[in-house]
């Protein structure tokens, strides 16, 4: 991946049926193909969120991005 990101506007993003997101890391990409991010044995990465147009649950900090957490 030249720019490893997941956005919503990528042709294959998908959400899960409450709305949520899954993000896969790891460097081989899994069997459905969507929301992977690639990364790179033996190095580090980070992770960074970028918000556009957030709403007032952002600023009055009722609403918070939760960790990541590993599904498998």
């Amino acid at each position: 991946q030249e720019w490893p990101s997941v956005t919503s506007q990528d042709r294959d993003f998908t959400t899960n049926e409450d709305g949520s997101v899954d993000v896969h890391f790891g460097p081989e990409q899994p069997e459905d193909g969507h929301n992977w991010i690639q990364t790179v044995p033996g190095k580090s990465w980070w992770a960074m969120f970028r918000l556009y147009g957030p709403l007032a649950p952002w600023f009055d900090k009722t609403w918070q991005l939760p960790d990541i957490e590993r599904l498998a």
